[in-house]
């Protein structure tokens, strides 16, 4: 039948034990514990009362472990080693770090450099909410935070300028295969235009009127619709780049439009920061930012 936990040695004595056992001298134990010899020899001298068996053999020059203590000493550096590796790996488990982005922010910016925020920092587990909503950094328990938004900020936020909305018009090489490059406006408005919640075409094309199109009310899925050859996105620079660069979409016009809003990493401020949400933010605003030189 197993022992009772209630009835093991306490861990003082054991560890005095186990020391001395190694060390196979009680001042040297004492040394290794931060305890006085006296205190090392009365916690052993305990444990062997306990146990009813002599574990040492006294000497002139030292200690001995006799038959009983070799194989209780084996048992309990087994234990104790047990317990330091349940240790370490709890002490060394990944720390979560939430950041709240807007779904576009996730899919264009965020989730394709995910695997080199891993790689920069293999201790850290990212948990991502993707929401227009504004979160509550206390109640949805956010770290950092990705927003559309403009100063002032209130003194309680610490604010990080990413990348302005420069907005570029965009289309799959396939929509405008044939055409001659850049468009001028009237060609631009011949050409399906796809919208999203946002609908800045009025203000590149300068248009008082609506102009039709496929609306949709996620910039992420007019993206999608554009990279599928069914128009014309006009969308932020930043949300796009990485498929300029592969070909997936091109340029259609050299037209621009810088509005505002800009995009901002956002978190409270602390009195005691957490280690793993500074390497996010600092990682965050060197990774996901655009030089004002490209952004302008």
């Amino acid at each position: 039948m197993t022992q009772s936990r209630r009835t093991l040695p306490p861990l003082n004595a054991l560890r005095a034990f186990e020391a001395a056992g190694r060390r196979l001298n009680f001042r040297a134990a004492a040394e290794e514990l931060g305890v006085t010899q006296g205190a090392v020899a009365q916690q052993v001298r305990a444990l062997e009362d306990q146990l009813g068996l002599r574990l040492f053999l006294r000497l002139s020059r030292g200690l001995a472990l006799t038959a009983y203590g070799t194989g209780y000493l084996a048992e309990v550096s087994r234990a104790f080693d047990t317990l330091a590796e349940a240790t370490g790996r709890l002490l060394d488990r990944p720390e979560t770090v939430t950041i709240s982005v807007t779904p576009t922010v996730a899919t264009k910016v965020l989730i394709p450099r995910l695997a080199e925020l891993y790689a920069a920092l293999p201790n850290i587990d990212l948990r991502t909410m993707a929401t227009e909503a504004l979160s509550d950094f206390d109640r949805d328990q956010v770290d950092i935070a990705v927003r559309l938004t403009r100063p002032p900020f209130p003194t309680n936020l610490e604010a990080q300028l990413l990348f302005r909305q420069d907005l570029v018009a965009v289309a799959s090489p396939r929509l405008v295969k044939g055409l001659t490059l850049p468009l001028t406006g009237e060609e631009l408005r011949k050409l399906p235009l796809l919208h999203d919640s946002h609908d800045h075409w009025r203000v590149l094309l300068q248009s008082r009127e609506k102009l039709p199109g496929a609306a949709f009310n996620h910039t992420t899925l007019a993206l999608d619709a554009a990279l599928a050859g069914q128009g014309v996105v006009l969308a932020c620079r930043a949300f796009v780049m990485a498929d300029l660069e592969a070909g997936r979409l091109v340029r259609v016009t050299e037209e621009t439009a810088t509005i505002g809003p800009d995009y901002y990493l956002v978190r409270k401020r602390s009195s005691s920061p957490r280690k793993a949400v500074d390497a996010v933010w600092e990682w965050c605003a060197a990774r996901l930012s655009l030089p004002l030189s490209e952004a302008a």
